[in-house]
């Protein structure tokens, strides 16, 4: 059935008419995913029970604009703590089928439950014995019948003016999908440092996983002098090594104090000779530190709240380990 604006006067315009159209397309489909909510009752507990008691890893498949929805849940599964791949029904036939195996479980999805790539697989899911969940749009189809589960996604109407094209019946199946993840998730325990684990090359992941340890600068890199290193002395190493700090340490490594190039600045401020001072007189004593193992992000949270744009690493007992300055965090892409 064609799909046409719900408005008293027609636009006239072309304009007018791609704007009503587009807003009848999110209102049908604002109406297709709200009527889920109705549905997620025994069967999707059935559902995501047995991909919780699965042994081995949930299989999605799919044919068409199905098949894309189907790769997606996939992905979303495999990125929530639910092992997930997604095998084409067409290759399935021609051997993709032997990746399933018995301790696995299948979610299909079918508009219609009666694709021709998805039915002839059944007889061999079921010899095999897989466990299959069915999103459909028809509880009467073959695959409804054939599924262990079956979850209803069916919609009152496309969104489409033809009334063809895919459109609010895969959104609902998408939406279902990830309502099932995100169920399976919770049911987990799955953790904002478990996410991170499956997304290391993200922004969470990075903020996560990379700790102080994995970005400082460490050994001869670090500018450290002693207290009574004359100033001017001091200002050659910072210049040397490059990170706008030097750390002033005792003769065993422990931190003493820090020199910025702030204190630099207010050194000069205040007329002070840089060639007649050591820097032990101008240095800023008890500065911020950090431990090696703490998360990257915690020396940036620290960083930016004491506006402050280096710091020392040190271990228990304040020994100097490392130097951490902001653009370090910035070539880690913590920030």
């Amino acid at each position: 059935m064609a799909v046409r604006p719900r408005q008293r006067n027609r636009p006239h315009t072309a304009a007018e008419r791609m704007i009503a159209l587009g807003r009848a397309v999110i209102e049908i489909e604002t109406e297709a995913v709200q009527a889920l909510s109705g549905r997620i009752d025994d069967n999707f507990v059935a559902a995501c029970q047995c991909i919780l008691d699965c042994r081995g890893r949930t299989v999605v498949i799919g044919m068409g604009k199905s098949g894309h929805v189907a790769s997606k849940i996939a992905a979303t599964l495999a990125s929530t703590g639910t092992p997930a791949f997604f095998v084409h029904p067409g290759e399935a036939s021609h051997g993709d089928l032997g990746m399933i195996t018995a301790d696995d479980v299948i979610i299909a999805l079918s508009n219609s439950g009666e694709t021709d790539e998805i039915i002839t697989l059944l007889p061999v899911i079921k010899r095999i014995g897989v466990r299959l969940i069915a999103l459909t749009g028809n509880p009467r189809s073959a695959l409804a019948r054939a599924a262990t589960v079956n979850i209803d996604v069916s919609v009152q109407r496309e969104a489409c003016p033809l009334g063809l094209a895919p459109t609010a019946s895969t959104s609902a199946a998408l939406v279902m999908g990830d309502a099932i993840a995100i169920a399976l998730l919770e049911a987990r325990g799955f953790s904002e440092r478990d996410f991170a684990l499956s997304h290391p090359g993200g922004t969470l992941g990075r903020r996560l996983l990379l700790r102080v340890s994995d970005i400082m600068h460490t050994g001869e890199t670090m500018p450290r002098v002693s207290a009574e290193t004359p100033l001017l002395s001091a200002l050659l190493v910072m210049t040397h090594r490059g990170l706008g700090v030097t750390a002033i340490v005792d003769v065993e490594d422990r931190v003493t104090g820090i020199f910025t190039d702030g204190d630099l600045r207010r050194t000069l401020d205040a007329g002070i000779d840089v060639r007649a001072t050591t820097v032990g007189r101008v240095m800023t004593r008890k500065p911020r530190t950090i431990g090696a193992d703490a998360l990257a992000a915690e020396a940036l949270r620290l960083m930016e709240t004491q506006k402050i744009n280096a710091l020392l690493v040190v271990d228990e007992a304040s020994r100097l380990i490392g130097v951490l300055n902001m653009h370090d965090l910035l070539r880690a892409r913590v920030v």
